[in-house]
């Protein structure tokens, strides 16, 4: 990702404030607010349908987008067929799936008759004549949602400003993605997980993170040449300037859980898609300058020399910079070009939160580091974000308005009270704008150079 200079702000779409019409209002003031302040990135978390718990890691579709994306409502008939005859790889089977999952009282589709759950021809046919007009409720819900993020993305760029997209590593077990593609994943004869997704023990939990995702079976997957994945990156990019790859070291090598385990402690390395599966992305983005590697957590040489092999930005978290080793990747006087970096992410607290839970010595090192005193978070860290030779930085946008841990998105290895913080109405001001204008200015970060 060499290039320009550039300077980002990471935001989720839901946490901003909604109206009846739901967030498009909104996005488009956000945007607004992110050119004036010189921003030329927005980066949000997956925009997908979410599960029960809000989390956009654990979607029921990779191809459908979240209703409350909804624009406005006139259309023509010709402007629908259309839609539905360019998304036709997906969309069919998300609005069945979803017709079938409120006639069965939301249980997931392994609960489902035999004939339904195994997708008996016969059956999906008699299901899509049952339920045709729910299936085409939902069918215009999703041409209006990705209308109206397409409308999104145009005014975006039209001010000058990249949306950088997030593809989650893995999808819930009950997502349409499970059902439609049963074979490309670790599933027994019942559509049942063998074995589910996690991370061994970490910064962020003693027990690991045992997410509860299916895992993909990659034999299958290296056999019909990972159109699953060409799939879904080709997707993501027709919503996304750029990409972050989710658990990026997930492909090479990912962390595998027995179903029935109660902690990801239980777990195992295996073999992902390696280089054949990156060489599909990357022809599939088909321009690796689009694509960022998540390349937190346990990074092995292999995970680093895919990473530079196929040219992917890594992350560079400065939260993470200063356990006190010189080696330290993340200390900002270790940074290189090919990398985005960040004050924290969606997983960290806020970089106020974070300095007030340091203990005496890492927060000597910090303000030693930083030439910081505890008054100036986060502004320090903001700026040595800013000031970093990586070509792109970008800062959660609690960072930028000095919140504390009460503006935290999510706590890893929990799944209570994630998913929810809302940016404040008029947190947004000219004068904020401004004071980060003239920041991205001084670093050479700025939208107009």
């Amino acid at each position: 990702m060499t290039g320009p200079r550039r300077a980002g702000v990471l935001l989720p779409v839901f946490s901003l404030p909604r109206d009846a019409a739901g967030y498009g209002e909104a996005a488009r003031a956000f945007v607004d607010w992110l050119a004036a302040a010189q921003f030329s990135v927005w980066q949000v978390l997956p925009i997908g349908p979410a599960g029960a718990d809000g989390s956009p890691y654990w979607l029921r579709s990779d191809h459908a987008t979240d209703t409350s994306l909804i624009g406005r409502r006139e259309f023509t008939r010709a402007e629908f067929d259309s839609w539905c005859a360019r998304e036709r790889a997906w969309i069919h089977d998300y609005a069945l799936h979803e017709a079938l999952a409120a006639a069965h009282d939301g249980a997931p589709w392994q609960a489902w008759p035999a004939a339904l759950r195994d997708r008996e021809p016969q059956a999906l046919a008699a299901a899509r004549s049952a339920h045709a007009h729910v299936i085409e409720h939902h069918t215009i819900e999703q041409f209006l949602a990705d209308r109206g993020w397409a409308e999104l993305r145009a005014h975006a760029n039209g001010r000058g400003v990249a949306l950088f997209g997030d593809l989650p590593i893995y999808v819930a077990p009950d997502s349409v993605e499970t059902w439609v593609h049963r074979g490309q994943f670790q599933l027994d004869h019942d559509g049942r997980p063998t074995a589910l997704a996690g991370v061994p023990p970490d910064y962020f939990a003693a027990d690991g993170q045992l997410w509860g995702n299916p895992l993909y079976d990659w034999d299958a997957m290296a056999a019909d040449g990972y159109t699953f994945w060409r799939a879904r990156v080709r997707r993501a990019l027709t919503r996304f300037d750029l990409l972050r790859l989710d658990h990026f070291r997930g492909l090479i090598a990912y962390w595998r859980v027995p179903a029935g385990a109660r902690t990801a402690r239980e777990g195992e390395w295996r073999p992902g898609g390696a280089r054949a599966l990156m060489r599909v992305l990357v022809d599939a983005a088909r321009a690796p300058a689009q694509l960022v590697a998540e390349d937190l957590g346990i990074i092995t040489p292999d995970v680093e020399t895919a990473r530079r092999e196929f040219g992917l930005p890594g992350m560079r978290v400065l939260q993470f910079a200063f356990d006190g080793s010189q080696g330290n990747p993340y200390l900002p006087h270790r940074h290189t070009r090919d990398s985005v970096v960040y004050t924290g992410t969606h997983d960290n607290d806020t970089t106020v939160g974070w300095y007030r839970g340091l203990d005496a010595t890492t927060r000597d090192r910090v303000d030693y580091i930083l030439r910081a005193r505890a008054d100036d978070m986060p502004g320090a860290l903001i700026h040595a974000a800013l000031a970093s030779v990586a070509d792109l930085a970008v800062i959660p946008l609690a960072d930028l308005l000095g919140l504390g841990g009460e503006a935290r998105i999510n706590v890893p290895g929990t799944v209570q009270g994630n998913w929810r913080w809302q940016l404040s109405a008029g947190a947004l001001t000219s004068a904020l704008a401004e004071q980060f204008a003239r920041a991205n200015r001084a670093f050479g970060r700025a939208l107009l150079g």
